[in-house]
Parts: C-alpha cells; structure tokens; sequence
C-alpha cells in the first residue's frame, strides 16, 4: 500500500484495472445531485417483511429503493446426495434474476459469482454445527434490479435464514459504497455503480463487530478506503437495527 515517492499518495488496487465508461458531466460538476436526488450519505428507504412464501421453513421479502428481492429457506433437511457424515451442517445459496429484473432484458450479473459470494457472507453467521449431515437451501430472486443487488440478497438472506429459525451467531446486514470522483456515495443506484471507479461493500455482524465478507474493486487512497469502511459500518449497524425490529413485528404478530 506504499505510494512512489512522499507527493503521491498510497493506493489500494485489488483488482486489475477494468473497462470503465466515461463519467457523464454530471459526476464531475462540483454540486451535482445523485440520480434519485439523496445525499452522498443517505441510504435508499427500505422495506422489509418475513413470511413472504408460505411453502418455505423461512423467508423474507426487501425493498430498497428501487432493488427488490426475496428470498426463501428450506432446511435443514438430510441431504440428497450419498455423503460421508459431517460434524457441521452445509449451505447452499442460489441467486437468480427474473427476465424482466433489468430495463434490458436478460441484461443480468453473474448469478454463479452472486451466488458464491452470499455463501461466503452467509456462513460466518450460521451456526452449522446446529444441524450436521443436513443441508440448509437458500434460494433468492432478484425481482427488479435497482442498483447494490448483492448487499440486498444478503440482507435478506439473513432475516429469511431468522424467519426459518436457523441458529444465528447474529444477524447479517450488508452495504455498499461507490468512489466517483472525490465523493464516496453510499447504497448507490445502478447509474453510479456503472460510472464508479471504485467499490467498497462490507457485510457485518454489527453486535459483534465482525465482518463476514469485505468486498473491494478499484483503486482507492488509504484515506478514502477509511472513510469507505466506516460509512459503511455505520449504515450496517443501523441496518441492523432496522432488521432486529422487522423481526419483532414479525414474532409479535405471530403471538397476536
């Protein structure tokens, strides 16, 4: 992370440089507004509800802003396959997108990679040895794609993992941040992550303040990496906040 000589400051560059469009007018101007008119630290509204598909153990349906996803858990359940007996129960995760999930249609992100990374944030936060030699399925569709899918699904994916009563070291919650320009914006839209030169996202265990997954592409300063690190935090924890009382209703509902 050293720089070439004292002028230039240190950078982190994790990944090779990639095509990146040109930035239109609008990212470069000095006051220029973001597409849905937030501030650069805003987050978009969220709506969350558990409960979404009867048929499943578990499930849990998020709005946020214009990404709508939901997501469904079955399990634990014997698996399948013929399997040497294991201590620890294991996850599968499977993220898809409806056709119509993007203006261009069939225009949709590596479901395989999504699919990976939310089994790698997820399975820091489940207790596997709860339910050996079985398998927890967890199966998530992308209904309309907004912008920060990812954070979303694994947002989700952890209240439905709750919903299903599948043993949580602690909820999950998940943000991302955009670097365009000299401005580091948070939950961005699909515009600004198409124009980013930049991408931060952290998916946290705020109760415990240990992070499942942190996720980096671009370049970035040491000073804009932490300042990226710590919105993020921040928005998780409060997310997670959000997360626990959509759960309460949910359990005080069910009482009632």
């Amino acid at each position: 992370m050293a720089g070439k000589g004292s002028a230039t400051p240190s950078t982190y560059s994790p990944s090779p440089n990639v095509h990146k469009k040109k930035k239109p007018p609008v990212f470069t101007d000095v006051d220029w507004v973001r597409p849905d008119g937030r501030r650069f630290n805003q987050c978009r509204p969220a709506f969350l509800r558990t409960g979404a598909v009867n048929s499943a153990s578990g499930s849990a349906y998020a709005e946020i802003g214009n990404t709508k996803v939901i997501v469904s858990v079955f399990g634990p359940r014997e698996s399948k396959k013929a399997m040497m007996y294991s201590d620890i129960g294991r996850l599968n995760c499977d993220v898809s997108y409806t056709t119509f999930a993007t203006p261009t249609r069939g225009q949709v992100s590596d479901c395989k990679e999504i699919s990976a990374r939310l089994h790698k944030a997820l399975e820091g936060a489940i207790i596997l040895d709860t339910f050996p030699k079985t398998t927890v399925d967890v199966f998530a569709l992308v209904l309309e794609s907004g912008g920060s899918d990812l954070p979303v699904v694994i947002s989700c994916a952890s209240l439905a993992l709750a919903d299903a009563g599948i043993m949580l070291y602690d909820l999950i919650s998940s943000v991302s941040v955009s670097c365009l320009g000299k401005n580091i914006v948070i939950d961005p839209v699909s515009e600004e992550e198409s124009y980013q030169e930049g991408g931060l996202m952290i998916t946290s265990m705020a109760s415990r303040n240990e992070i499942t997954q942190l996720a980096i592409s671009g370049e970035w300063s040491t000073e804009k990496l932490h300042e990226a690190m710590e919105t993020c935090l921040l928005a998780c924890s409060k997310l997670g906040e959000v997360m626990r009382g959509c759960l309460k209703e949910s359990s005080s509902a069910t009482q009632e």
